[in-house]
């Protein structure tokens, strides 16, 4: 019987406890790059084995983050951004949490392996398996290069979605894993300088906290000037075309400017250029997928398509 945990925040847990779990403003990023790495495979899938697969990920994400939170109850408490999370409130006991978490994501990871194929369940159980083994149990804790490293859980999500269609692997899909692994850094960065209290706090050493202020921004904006080039790829290997490399030239201009801005950050207190970054660069990842969603959706011919049969 699942019961909520004795604590002094502790109330009987909730439906919108759970859902809290999950970390649903992750796990829609999550399905929205999922999805574009479905609309972009080549060949067909049915309707309903895209709606399962696109679920499947959906789920899988929402148990990382459920047992996230359980395994982080007790720096979660500790920071102000995390304090009023279910687990860490008291409102959902840690073994509640793990047990919901663990559930979902084996339903999750056999679902996929059964009803879609059984690389995009291994891709899946992968990425899982990251998130909360590497990520969370052995980087967080231990090096500021956590984001760095634990960001490929993250970044899996499109290779998931071509492999539900393909049922194999190329190196385009890794074109839009690759955009996400370089973006992760700048964009969680950015929120450790103007959280580095928090983070000082529980413990984390994240990097403003270990390196120093100066060296992260000088890490944001190199990142950053990695991320762009790489982010007009997709329009040259056969998954992007004109309206994906407009967007994606754009919004990489906005994100080196921001960047920019962060690198001469003078106000350390208040950190507005960091802040505006991490806004920015939510704005870049959304219009990139968008675009490439977007473009396959109204069967615009990408720029690239020549190239297609080299990198698909």
């Amino acid at each position: 019987m699942i019961t909520a945990a004795y604590a002094p925040g502790y109330r009987a847990a909730t439906v919108g406890d759970f859902f809290t779990l999950l970390k649903p403003r992750v796990m829609s990023l999550v399905i929205f790059t999922g999805l574009a790495g479905i609309v972009v495979a080549p060949g067909y899938v049915h309707p309903l084995t895209a709606f399962t697969a696109l679920l499947c990920i959906a789920v899988g994400a929402g148990a990382s983050g459920a047992l996230n939170m359980a395994y982080d109850a007790d720096i979660d408490r500790l920071m102000a951004r995390t304090a009023a999370r279910p687990v860490a409130m008291g409102h959902i006991a840690r073994e509640d949490a793990l047990i919901f978490g663990w559930w979902l994501a084996a339903g999750a990871v056999g679902i996929m392996g059964l009803l879609v194929n059984i690389l995009a369940g291994a891709l899946l159980a992968f990425t899982i398996f990251f998130y909360v083994a590497i990520y969370t149990l052995w980087l967080k804790r231990r090096t500021p290069q956590n984001i760095v490293i634990g960001g490929l859980a993250g970044a899996l999500p499109p290779a998931i979605g071509w492999a539900a269609v393909t049922g194999s692997l190329s190196p385009a899909p890794l074109v839009l894993v690759l955009i996400i692994f370089l973006w992760t850094p700048p964009h969680f960065w950015a929120l450790a300088l103007f959280r580095s209290d928090d983070y000082a706090r529980a413990g984390v050493p994240m990097m403003p906290n270990v390196n120093g202020k100066a060296f992260t921004r000088r890490q944001i904006f190199g990142y950053t000037l990695a991320l762009v080039p790489v982010g007009l790829l997709p329009a040259f290997v056969g998954l992007g075309g004109i309206l994906y490399l407009a967007v994606a030239a754009l919004f990489g201009c906005w994100m080196i400017r921001e960047s920019f801005a962060v690198l001469r950050e003078t106000d350390e207190t208040r950190e507005p250029a960091a802040r505006r970054l991490f806004s920015v660069s939510i704005c870049y990842l959304f219009a990139l997928f968008a675009a490439l969603i977007c473009e396959h959706l109204l069967s615009i011919a990408p720029l690239g398509a020549h190239l297609s049969g080299a990198w698909m």
